[in-house]
This record gives structure tokens, sequence and C-alpha cells, in this order.
């Protein structure tokens, strides 16, 4: 009777122990299966979100790292640098405003690497590291790592080059103005006054004072009196009949002026109601079937009444 209890409390003792073991190993395959399907579903995401991250098929410069930037423009291209290797790679100009300097002037490259010297140590670190991994591989072999879908690294920047800039504490750049051809530009600051610039030999040629809050924009006037005021036909207008002038909107006197470009005089001064804008079209909107050529206009916006009107062309 002993012997038979005896056998009986060791077989239960060896169902609880397998017992126990089953549910051991059902609980770590419970996990890995579980572990696995996080990590596909993570794999899965993972190449989603790799294949709809892609990068910019856009030209990418970063002009902050040298002083602030409030408004900017590329005004065009310009000559490669010197010991520049050869290429078609371009060369743009661009202009800058902002707080640290009034007006700032930026070389900026296709590439990030195109002086020479950049070359020769680009090749030169390329060949040796590629040297050093094939002898490292087969000095010491290993089993080759599962190749995994890595995310896209973000598009770097292009090569930008400073210039020049112009820096008078306190006064801070504000807003920057292109002449249709890129040739000129006029920026405001904070002081009131407003800057003429030459965008190709990036000195300043002319300079107002006494327009705070002032906007500017650029608008072709016609040159001649006795053309413009003739109605008794119809006229062919061409690029030579206009010139070139900038109107400047001055809020706090209350009056639009409109100055020969580059160094003429004052042309026209118009009074303009409180709560006024000068405002100017991205297209050139042709206004006469007979006129050749489609001059650049500004447009006079009253807030208050709601009235848009279009500064006279013709001078006088």
């Amino acid at each position: 009777m002993f012997n038979l209890a005896s056998r009986f409390y060791h077989f239960a003792c060896m169902l609880i122990l397998v017992i126990c073991f089953l549910q051991i190993m059902l609980q770590k395959s419970f996990q890995e299966v579980k572990s696995r399907m996080w990590k596909d579903k993570f794999e899965q995401e993972d190449g989603e979100d790799t294949s709809s991250f892609e990068k910019i098929p856009l030209q990418i410069w970063n002009v902050s790292k040298f002083s602030s930037c409030v408004d900017a423009a590329i005004v065009g291209l310009m000559p490669p640098p010197l010991l520049e290797l050869q290429s078609s790679q371009r060369h743009y100009c661009a202009i800058t405003v902002g707080e640290d300097a009034v007006v700032s002037a930026y070389r900026l490259s296709e590439d990030r690497s195109r002086s020479l010297v950049g070359a020769i140590l680009s090749r030169g670190v390329a060949a040796t590291f590629s040297t050093i991994s094939s002898l490292s591989k087969i000095l010491w072999r290993s089993e080759p790592s599962p190749t995994k879908k890595s995310r896209p690294k973000p598009q770097a920047f292009a090569k930008t080059s400073p210039l020049t800039c112009l820096k008078d504490s306190p006064r801070k750049g504000e807003r920057l103005t292109l002449s249709p051809s890129g040739t000129l530009a006029a920026i405001t600051d904070s002081l009131g006054r407003i800057l003429l610039l030459d965008t190709r030999a990036l000195v300043a040629v002319r300079l107002w004072k006494g327009y705070r809050d002032a906007s500017c924009l650029f608008v072709e006037m016609l040159r001649n009196k006795d053309k413009a005021s003739s109605s008794s036909m119809h006229l062919d207008y061409t690029k030579s009949d206009y010139c070139l002038c900038l109107a400047i909107h001055a809020p706090r006197k209350g009056i639009i002026e409109v100055w020969q470009m580059r160094t003429g005089q004052r042309l026209l001064t118009i009074p303009c109601p409180k709560g006024s804008r000068i405002l100017q079209p991205s297209t050139r909107f042709s206004s006469s079937a007979f006129s050749s050529y489609t001059p650049l206009e500004v447009y006079l916006f009253n807030g208050d009444s709601g009235q848009l009107s279009v500064l006279n062309r013709h001078i006088g």
C-alpha cells in the first residue's frame, strides 16, 4: 500500500513538472511570435514611410548660418570664383536683408564641392576609404548582416559663399524689391531710409531718407510727352518709349512719389488717403490692342473705400 502511494506521488510530481515545462515553452513561443509580428509591422510601416519620404527636386541653400534673413531674392547668374573647376554648374547671386545686416550678398552654387581643393580631397578621401574597407573585409571576414532598408537622409544644402554685407547697427533691413531686369533692388530699413542697390556691382547708387514704413515698387513711365499727349491717332509704343522709375509710398506723409532711375529727379507726387496701399500684379496686363509693349504698372488700393485705380503712366 505504501509503495502504491509513493508511486502515485512521484507520478503526480512528474505530471506537474511536465505541465509547468509545457506552460513555460508555450509562453516563450507566444512571446516570440508576438515580437515577430510587431517587428514585421514596424518594418512594414518603416518601408511605407521610406517610400513616401522623397527628396525635393529643388536646389536648397542655407543663408541663415551667416546672418538673419527676413527677405531675399535671387537676382541672376554670376561667374564662378577663382580656382573653380570648369563645368556646367551654374552660380547665382542672392541678396538678403535682415536684422544683423541691412543687406548681404551671396554666391549660390549648384554643387557642394566645386572648388579645386575640395574636389581633390573628396576623391582622395573616397579612394583611401575604399581601400581600407576592402582590406578590413579580407582580414576580418564575418557573416553578412541582413540588409535593412534605411530611411533616406535629408537633402543636403548646396554651397553658399558670402560676398559682402552692409552692417549699420541699429539699422535693420525690412523689405526688398527687385526691378524687372533684376539689376536694381530697393531696400527699406527700420530707420526710414530707402537704399537703391546695383545688384551687378553690389554697390549702393542712391539713398532716400525720411520714409518710415514705406513700400516700393518699380514702374515704367512714358518719357515722351508729345507722343503721350497726342490723341489724334493710335500710337504704337515700344520699350524705348518708357523709362524705369521707382514708386515710393510714404503712408506717414500720405503721398506716393515717382522717381526716375537711377539718379533721375522726382517726376510725380500723388496724394493718397490713409489706409492706401500700392500693388503690382504678377503678370502684365495689356491695356491697349495697338501697343506692342506692355509696361510695368502700379495700382493704388484704397482700403477704406475699396477703390482700385492704376497710376497714370504719363509723365507730367
